[in-house]
């Protein structure tokens, strides 16, 4: 079964973010993203798999 990947609106949306937020912060936070196609009509593109890992590396520990 291929990977499931979702838009870079949508990663927004999943993490509750900005789209400004998503393209400037989630790649230096170690988010990768995919880029498919070249030039002016490439689209990025997450994992959806590697999003949801993500965020349950942010979890905080229990006081």
């Amino acid at each position: 079964m291929p990977e499931q990947f979702m838009s870079v609106k949508q990663t927004a949306e999943y993490l509750n973010m900005s789209l400004a937020w998503v393209y400037r912060e989630a790649p230096r936070l170690g988010l990768s993203a995919y880029k498919f196609g070249s030039g002016r009509n490439a689209k990025l593109q997450f994992k959806v798999s590697e999003v949801q890992a993500w965020v349950k590396q942010q979890k905080m520990p229990a006081p």
